[in-house]
């Protein structure tokens, strides 16, 4: 009996979801292709920078300047779900009642304890 050899399955793209990208964004990047492309002849300058030992030198800069850290947190920032106006207000709503029932409870306690210390204490 042959062997048959199985043929590639074909690669189907999934459709990425979009994402409602926010003004500011949109203005960065904008600004970045600008950028690109005004100094894309300069490109020359950084062709010794991309040599083993100034990558090197670029590593540990980047530690020292924590700069790997700040590229990282933003790349986590961009990752992030926000929540949406009505979400936010609700959210807000439950913080504001929370913080004021807990305030009420400490302050009835407070005026509890007060009384109490001062009949025992200044009998």
């Amino acid at each position: 009996m042959a062997r048959t050899r199985k043929l590639p399955a074909k690669k189907v793209k999934v459709a990425k979801e979009k994402r409602s990208r926010s003004v500011i964004s949109k203005v960065f990047g904008a600004i970045g292709r600008f950028l690109g492309k005004i100094l894309r002849p300069f490109r020359f300058v950084l062709r010794p920078f991309k040599t083993r030992p100034m990558r090197f030198i670029g590593r540990i800069l980047g530690k020292i300047f924590l700069i790997n850290y700040f590229r990282d947190s933003w790349k986590e920032v961009k990752q992030v779900t926000w929540p949406g106006r009505k979400e936010t207000t609700q959210l807000t709503l439950a913080v504001f009642v929370f913080a004021i029932s807990f305030g009420l409870l400490i302050a009835v306690v407070d005026f509890g304890l007060d009384k109490l210390f001062k009949e025992v204490l200044l009998r």
